[in-house]
């Protein structure tokens, strides 16, 4: 505790009334004593967030245009970004004692190693982009990021077993068992969107057929979206002259969310697609909540009527009868939140 103290990381607050014997000393956090960066890596974007000892976010800086490929390139525009957020900080940047960085896919977080992107180096990638950025860098899967912030400070209270989807362009499941995160042996589960659900032709990102992202996701949506302008079906989008290939998951978030038929029709289908693949879910892990976050999940009923309806024709109606369905209460902030609190826990460990 005395060295705390003198690390300037905790206060003496003091003594306090005590019902017997000697009063204790009552110690806290200093707040702003030491800081931590949470980065989450979307497929067109950048979410940066800087925050203090207690979790509360000081500065953000969202929607940093980008482009996420496995190019050094896209790696070198990460770390540009990354640069940049820190040099227009005002606060003493020794105090920043680590980064959390969120990429979608396989990572192994104790390793630092990606999989899935940026992995044409044998280095770790954590250590890759440490040592261009100067501060020490942890990765983690998106997901389970987002899942953490919302396990921690979001919409989960006392709950224990929770699964939280991440539902964007591509869709996984961040796990909590018995109040702890769960990664699997080597940090991959959660790769919900990869169950091979449907008897389909579709090629998934993962090279298989007929995976649940083939038909619930992002992905799926932009797809079946496109396909309709082209055969000639009607949309806000189409009268702004946007030609079918260039709309976007985003333009069809924005558009269900100004009433247009097509954008929601497609996005119930797309939550009736999901709504099994949760249900499957809820009878293998029989939890008590299950939390849907990611852009997708900004749609709200839209998303998650359809959802609900497919959940009680699919499950055990014994077992769904336990779980409750919740929106992100951390919405597009969950990944930053995650980040930093898994940063500051793990630095908290070493100690």
């Amino acid at each position: 505790m005395n060295e705390l103290i003198k690390d300037s990381l905790i206060q003496d607050y003091g003594k306090v009334e005590s019902t017997g014997g000697r009063k204790p000393n009552l110690y806290g956090l200093i707040p702003d004593s030491a800081f931590f960066i949470g980065v989450e890596v979307k497929q067109s974007q950048i979410n940066i967030g800087l925050s203090n000892l207690q979790c509360e976010l000081v500065k953000v800086s969202e929607e940093i245009p980008y482009k996420l490929d496995n190019t050094q390139e896209s790696l070198d525009s990460l770390c540009n970004a990354i640069k940049q957020f820190i040099n227009g900080l005002t606060i003493n940047t020794a105090t920043i004692l680590g980064i959390g960085i969120n990429l979608s896919g396989r990572i192994n977080y104790k390793t630092g190693h990606s999989y899935s992107f940026f992995h044409f180096d044998e280095r770790p990638l954590s250590q890759i982009i440490e040592s261009k950025v100067g501060i020490p860098v942890f990765l983690e899967n998106d997901s389970r990021a987002m899942a953490y912030g919302e396990f921690c400070m979001g919409v989960v209270k006392d709950e224990k077993n929770v699964l939280f989807l991440n539902l964007g362009y591509g869709i996984a499941v961040g796990i909590m068992l018995n109040g702890q995160l769960y990664y699997g042996k080597s940090g991959y589960a959660g790769e919900f969107g990869h169950m091979p659900l449907f008897d389909n032709e579709l090629i998934c990102h993962c090279g298989k057929k007929g995976c649940l992202e083939t038909e619930a996701s992002g992905w799926a949506l932009t797809r079946m979206f496109r396909e309709k302008l082209l055969e000639g079906s009607s949309s806000v989008l189409s009268l702004k002259n946007m030609a079918p290939e260039d709309v976007q998951m985003e333009d069809i978030i924005g558009a269900a969310k100004n009433d247009d038929v097509l954008a929601i029709e497609l996005i119930a289908k797309i939550g009736e697609n999901l709504g099994r693949g949760i249900a499957l879910l809820i009878n293998l892990f029989n939890p008590e909540l299950v939390v849907l976050g990611g852009s997708l999940a900004t749609t709200e009923d839209y998303l998650s009527l359809p959802i609900k309806t497919a959940i009680n024709k699919y499950s055990l109606s014994l077992v769904n009868n336990d779980t409750e369905l919740k929106m992100s209460k951390l919405g597009e902030r969950a990944g930053i939140v995650g980040a930093c609190l898994l940063v500051r826990n793990r630095l908290w460990a070493l100690v």
